[in-house]
């Protein structure tokens, strides 16, 4: 196996600051102490899983994005794929609210340390209410190579993210 990649965690002023946009209650001294790395849970799994920082509870049709504190320093030609954990999905309908989060290798620049953000959303029709502790793997990452096309020309520079790129057309 390739290795193309190394997470980290991003500083901890940072982390306070997202944790404060998104989740004002937390302890982020705390939770940030307690972050663990993703790590794979099986030689064969492909996913790397991402862990809750908190105690979170989410009530049927409730979003939250969740600052994880990691970051991931990718080589070049390869992005990281987030999804939502399988079980997760399949007992809550849990989905990522872009659908599928895609963490380009130049991201790790960005203005924000290239902190992954995940939001989420409890889609459950059965009326299930999911809580997740602190420590809880509740997202997985996936790498994958990309190509590009014999003619791209492509020369902007990342400068944040959550639509950043689409900002230097």
């Amino acid at each position: 196996m390739q290795q193309i990649a190394m997470f980290e965690k991003i500083t901890s002023q940072r982390f306070a600051q997202d944790c404060a946009a998104c989740l004002p209650d937390t302890d982020a001294t705390r939770a940030y102490d307690a972050v663990k790395l993703p790590v794979r849970a099986t030689a064969g799994s492909a996913g790397y899983d991402f862990f809750a920082p908190c105690d979170l509870t989410l009530a049927p049709g409730q979003s939250v994005r969740i600052p994880t504190a990691i970051r991931a320093k990718i080589s070049e030609g390869w992005a990281l794929c987030i999804f939502p954990r399988s079980g997760l999905g399949f007992k809550y309908r849990l989905q990522l609210d872009n659908t599928v989060g895609i963490i380009d290798s130049d991201y790790y620049h960005a203005d924000n340390e290239g902190h992954i953000q995940i939001k989420v959303t409890n889609d459950s029709r059965d009326g299930k209410t999911l809580i997740l502790h602190a420590g809880d793997a509740f997202a997985q990452g996936v790498f994958l190579p990309f190509g590009i096309t014999q003619d791209d020309c492509a020369q902007g520079v990342r400068t944040g993210g959550f639509g950043s790129t689409s900002q230097n057309k």
